[in-house]
């Protein structure tokens, strides 16, 4: 999730796109929480590793 934010956020910026560069910041922003829950033991949607 992390990697296809980075690339949206890319393609957004050089194409001069404010939508895949908002939804990039959204997906990176939610793939940092869920590899922070499952760094630390919480289990995500079921699994014990969000990888």
């Amino acid at each position: 999730m992390i990697i296809l934010g980075d690339i949206l956020l890319v393609i957004g910026l050089v194409a001069g796109i404010t939508i895949p560069w908002t939804d990039g910041i959204v997906l990176v922003a939610i793939g940092i929480v869920l590899w922070i829950l499952g760094a630390v033991g919480h289990a995500v949607g079921g699994r014990r590793h969000y990888w």
